[in-house]
């Protein structure tokens, strides 16, 4: 679903996972769910997420753009987030999601930004603002991730996940 970018990071992380041989936009991408629904993660960072989610393709049957998209969107965003304040010893597991749809969306694409409410050590929480291509608020959204110590088990890091 178009030409995939590639993520921003701040320079201070990509050598904090490049010295552990983390491949960062791998491990920080929307998940094969996010790519079947066009999820493209443009910014990056503990302190602002910025995303894009196409409408066509992920719309109800009355051609508006589906909540369950959009908490898509909102989920993989506030995971990245708190992926990234959870630094290369945690990964972020989404405990609780909650969104409120403002407006309809019917095409074009619709952008995500992230931004943090809390960051602890064991949880963070990040407000989403999911907008359309007029700059109109399409929904918010609000997701607390746990913080949880990287198990050996975990294979190669689980990645922002929900």
């Amino acid at each position: 679903m178009g030409e995939q970018q590639q993520v921003q990071f701040p320079q201070e992380v990509i050598d904090e996972y490049a010295a552990l041989g983390v491949d960062l936009p791998a491990l920080f991408s929307a998940g094969h769910l996010g790519t079947r629904m066009g999820v493209q993660i443009l910014e990056a960072s503990a302190d602002r997420v910025v995303g894009t989610m196409p409408v066509e393709g992920n719309t109800q049957p009355y051609g508006l753009l589906h909540g369950g998209a959009s908490a898509v969107l909102a989920e993989t965003l506030g995971s990245v987030g708190s992926m990234l304040h959870g630094g290369s010893t945690k990964i972020a597991v989404g405990v609780d999601l909650n969104c409120t749809h403002h407006r309809g969306a019917r095409s074009g694409l619709v952008t995500g930004v992230a931004t943090p409410v809390h960051r602890g050590r064991s949880t963070a929480t990040y407000e989403i603002v999911i907008s359309d291509e007029q700059d109109r608020r399409v929904c918010t959204a609000r997701l607390t991730c746990l913080l949880r110590d990287v198990n050996p088990s975990d294979g190669a890091r689980a990645g922002a996940t929900g």
